[in-house]
């Protein structure tokens, strides 16, 4: 896939990184969903984000084959859609299109940066191009920016993505009965809450917010889940509880953003992958939620590998665990099976 860059963004501040300016690409571009009406209470457009500086793509790569970016201080959340090329193309039999399987993508960054490439982009040649499912990456609101729903702006953004594919699906050929959400790491706890999450993050604000927010199924890929602080991820714990100050005690805030307290019936069922020697997010995030999917009943596949480290993606999976995206799409097909 092409990604040439060509917006005009701040400069980047020089540093021992050697990051420099990034920018979407003209597909990317293209694709690109907005997820909230002009003005709306919940875009968040500026609205308690005096002194945030502006919304800016950053590329960590200096290897344009191999690129690395990520986005920060997200101000008008939006989606880049990543759709197979179905059927046939001049005789030439291509990728089913996955029976009409959509996944809302939510990348990791530890709730200060979402990536854009490592937990999205990389993912195109073995879900879409492979397995014919259509993914929509979503550019996610952070915690700590100071938009009005404070901790929950990721949650907000996430019912309301996954509302607008149900809306958009029938004139995207997809099954709006076969959408599910797949995230990593930060963003794993973005979707476990979303999939364990009972009430709407925000007020309706037009017809697409009476559709489900509920996915039909969850992946949760090295997922921060837990803010207990024997268990969590630091990071993440601090810019969550932090973000949601003032909202009762931080054992209450704890037991609230933990989804593994949250799983019920209702939950869809889950596929859960980690690496056991994680040194960032501790395995015991997915035993955690795994253990509650099964007092829940609610049908759950555990994979934790002996080695693999944290936020391997795709392109740093090796060995045994290089199978895991294999994994995902049979588990995934195995959803649509009565």
């Amino acid at each position: 896939m092409a990604l040439a860059l060509a917006l005009c963004l701040p400069p980047v501040a020089a540093g021992a990184q050697g990051w420099a300016p990034g920018a979407e690409t003209a597909q990317e571009r293209a694709s690109r969903i907005a997820l909230w009406p002009a003005r709306s209470a919940a875009a968040g457009a500026g609205a308690g984000t005096a002194g945030v500086p502006a919304q800016r793509i950053v590329e960590r790569s200096a290897d344009p084959r191999v690129p690395d970016r990520f986005i920060e201080h997200v101000r008008d959340p939006y989606l880049a859609v990543y759709a197979p090329a179905c059927g046939s193309d001049g005789g030439r039999q291509r990728p089913p299109c996955g029976h009409g399987t959509a996944l809302l993508v939510i990348p990791g960054g530890g709730y200060v940066r979402v990536v854009l490439d490592k937990e999205g982009t990389a993912l195109v040649p073995d879900f879409v191009d492979t397995a014919g499912i259509t993914l929509f990456v979503l550019r996610y609101r952070l915690p700590g920016d100071g938009h009005l729903e404070g901790a929950d702006a990721p949650l907000a953004d996430a019912q309301r993505a996954l509302r607008i594919i149900r809306e958009r699906a029938a004139a995207l050929g997809l099954d709006p009965q076969r959408v599910g959400v797949m995230g990593f790491s930060a963003g794993g706890h973005v979707a476990a809450r979303l999939a364990t999450a009972r009430t709407a993050a925000y007020a309706p604000v037009d017809g697409i917010d009476r559709r489900s927010a509920r996915p039909d199924f969850a992946l949760l890929v090295y997922p921060v889940i837990s803010m207990a602080p024997d268990v969590a991820h630091a990071g993440s714990r601090r810019e969550i509880l932090d973000a949601s100050a003032g909202n009762g005690d931080v054992r209450a805030r704890e037991r609230r953003y933990s989804p593994d307290l949250h799983v019920g019936p209702d939950t869809p069922p889950l596929f859960v992958l980690h690496a056991q020697d994680d040194d960032a997010v501790p395995v015991a995030n997915s035993l955690a939620i795994h253990a509650a999917a099964l007092r829940a009943e609610v049908p759950a596949s555990l994979h934790v590998f002996p080695r693999g480290g944290h936020g391997f993606g795709t392109r740093a999976a090796h060995g045994a665990l290089a199978a895991w995206p294999r994994l995902a799409i049979d588990w995934i097909q195995e959803q649509a099976r009565p």
